[in-house]
């Protein structure tokens, strides 16, 4: 059987220097984080920016996300306040993404921002994704590494299941530690949650002080993770079901639930971190063995289970 998985690279010294010869060349590699991996490209060449949007088959109107890897390069690119600085003292680097207003004379592609006057930023934890960054002399535009509206890659077989030999270069950081992507808060006015994630409102609240609000659907895309459909497996999903049909998966979670032969346990031991980490890699292992649809038990509604519904109901919009 041919090995597909050739573009995959340990994440060495040699490999990370390979690396930044690509992004320099203004090409694009799959990079891990601890949310899940990314495509990433030069954040301030157009001709890679251009390139992401072509793998993806990303709409042009959704922004993308760009890596940081510490304050002294963001502050090139965009207008810090009060409550950023306050959250990137205690959550970064870490799951989470800031939308701040882009100045004027930014390097970043405008490509990046879909032509808006804000800017979706994080500093990733993954050691890989931090080394990699501090190599560099830009940062790094990296949505996830899937097509558009697909599911995200949570390993690195996953990139090249997606994109095959299209991606030259994958680092290999191992499954990320929590699978699903970054919390984004909107930092340009009032803050509000544009996606949930790891980092919850309740621990937001604690650090700002304030009450912060979820914004709800907007016509206009300010950041990722807001279109309908997204998170989707490319097979039906019904969520707070009890009993599969015939080749139909069930996705369950907890205790009380059994297992068999079309059984799918996000966590036996009630654990929403451990659930939220295994969710893509079974809807992805569900897709595999060719199952006709996809029904979910409850999930609470606490915590990351708030992320993890959220994921779930985009999957399965109509």
């Amino acid at each position: 059987m041919k090995n597909i998985y050739l573009n995959i690279f340990k994440a060495n010294l040699l490999n990370l220097k390979k690396a930044k010869k690509y992004i320099k060349s203004n090409n694009i590699i799959g990079l891990p984080t601890e949310t899940v991996y990314g495509l990433a490209g030069n954040a301030y060449s157009n001709t890679s920016v251009k390139k992401i949007y072509s793998l993806k088959k990303r709409p042009n109107f959704n922004p993308l996300i760009v890596h940081y890897h510490d304050l002294k390069s963001l502050n090139n690119d965009v207008i810090l306040n009060k409550n950023f600085i306050k959250m990137y003292k205690t959550l970064c680097p870490g799951p989470i993404t800031f939308i701040l207003k882009k100045k004027y004379r930014s390097k970043i592609s405008k490509l990046v921002s879909a032509g808006k006057n804000t800017l979706a930023v994080r500093f990733p934890k993954h050691a890989v994704a931090r080394k990699l960054l501090k190599m560099l002399d830009a940062p790094l535009a990296a949505p996830s590494a899937n097509i558009s509206s697909k599911l995200s890659p949570t390993s690195a077989e996953d990139v090249v299941d997606e994109f095959k030999n299209k991606i030259k270069l994958v680092l290999d950081g191992g499954r990320c530690k929590i699978g699903l992507e970054s919390t984004i808060i909107d930092l340009t006015k009032t803050p509000s949650i544009l996606r949930q994630g790891s980092i919850t409102k309740k621990k937001i609240c604690q650090i700002l002080k304030t009450k912060i609000k979820n914004s709800r659907h907007s016509k206009v895309t300010r950041a990722p993770g807001q279109l309908k459909l997204h998170y989707s497996p490319g097979i039906p999903i019904f969520m707070n079901k009890q009993k599969p049909k015939a080749n139909e998966a069930f996705i369950t979670f907890g205790k009380k639930y059994k297992s068999g032969k079309n059984r799918f346990n996000l966590s036996k031991n009630n654990n929403l971190n451990e659930a939220a980490n295994n969710l893509y890699r079974i809807m992805r292992k569900i897709k595999k063995r060719k199952y006709k649809s996809i029904i979910v038990s409850e999930i609470p509604k606490t915590g990351v289970g708030l992320a993890i519904n959220d994921r779930l109901k985009k999957a399965s919009y109509k």
